[in-house]
């Protein structure tokens, strides 16, 4: 068997051996490798030289970029633009800097711009694709900040959630409920809503109703209601206070009160209102109905 795979190999002397060798020995003399060094040395210096302008270039393109973006900041504070739009305006400002930079850079390596701008068209088409949700967050999100319903701080009241303003942020906007829940609502969906922006204004009309019996006096009843409120320091004397008979229902008269007071004030002096006018009427035998139930049982234990 080992006789047969030698003979079908293809036999090598010696002297064919030895001269092999002798050629890779001169190919590694210096005399050689010099000269190959000197064929390449142009081309190398070439690529090492734009690859340092290259880095050069965009050590100070980022400090220009750095320079513009602080510039930009200074500006946007001193005409009190939103902090959320500020930041918003100077991240799209650095990316379309940097990108006209590598762009440039690009072109300075020897790559093709149009090849570039191409594989950014494409890259940005899949991602539009993959995050058409995002993308509609993103868009009411640049509807909000720019059109302004509402900014942080803010109390509104939206379909599905209300609360405080805490963030608007470019995909979402988070609302801080008066139980301290946070509740976090896309800006796709905020931006096509009805918003109600309850603390947009310094004042707030209160609306109180009550019922009372019919057998009460009504105009007494509506002079306590206005007492009570010309009695709260908190009511803004200055606005119209009014007091008058809403509705004529089924088992009650009903009677509404109207006043102004600041936005941040509302609830304390609603909810001492309501309390006031209920001891008021207390005192003055104004009856405030409501519902009972009536049970009567028929005795037929009599009955054959």
């Amino acid at each position: 068997m080992t006789g047969g795979i030698s003979s079908s190999l293809p036999s090598i002397s010696e002297s064919e051996v030895a001269e092999s060798v002798a050629q890779d020995i001169e190919k590694l003399k210096p005399s050689v490798m010099m000269q190959t060094l000197k064929e390449l040395s142009p081309a190398l210096l070439a690529i090492a030289y734009n690859i340092v302008i290259v880095i050069i270039t965009f050590i100070i393109a980022g400090q220009v970029i750095k320079f513009l973006s602080r510039m930009l900041e200074k500006f946007l504070k001193k005409i009190n633009v939103d902090l959320t739009i500020r930041k918003f305006l100077l991240s799209t400002l650095k990316v379309l800097l940097y990108a006209l930079v590598v762009l440039g850079l690009a072109e300075r390596l020897g790559i093709n711009q149009g090849s570039v701008v191409a594989i950014i068209g494409s890259a940005g088409v899949a991602i539009g694709l993959a995050w058409q949700g995002s993308l509609s967050n993103f868009a009411g999100g640049i509807i909000i900040l720019f059109s302004r319903p509402f900014v942080r701080g803010d109390y509104i009241i939206t379909p599905k959630a209300e609360g405080t303003v805490d963030t608007i942020g470019i995909i979402y906007t988070i609302l801080l409920t008066p139980d301290n829940k946070r509740v976090s609502i896309p800006n796709g969906t905020l931006a096509n809503d009805v918003i109600t922006n309850v603390t947009a204004n310094d004042t707030r009309r209160i609306d109180i109703q009550v019922g009372v019996s019919y057998d009460s006096d009504i105009r007494k009843a509506k002079k306590l209601i206005t007492d009570a409120i010309d009695e709260n320091g908190l009511v803004l004397k200055n606005k119209e206070i009014l007091t008058y008979v809403s509705d004529l229902a089924s088992s009650a008269v009903i009677l509404g009160g109207r006043a102004w007071c600041k936005t941040d004030d509302y609830w304390t002096v609603r909810w001492g209102l309501i309390e006031e006018i209920k001891v008021k009427f207390d005192k003055n035998g104004i009856e405030i109905p409501y519902n009972q139930l009536e049970v009567h049982l028929n005795d037929n234990s009599n009955k054959p």
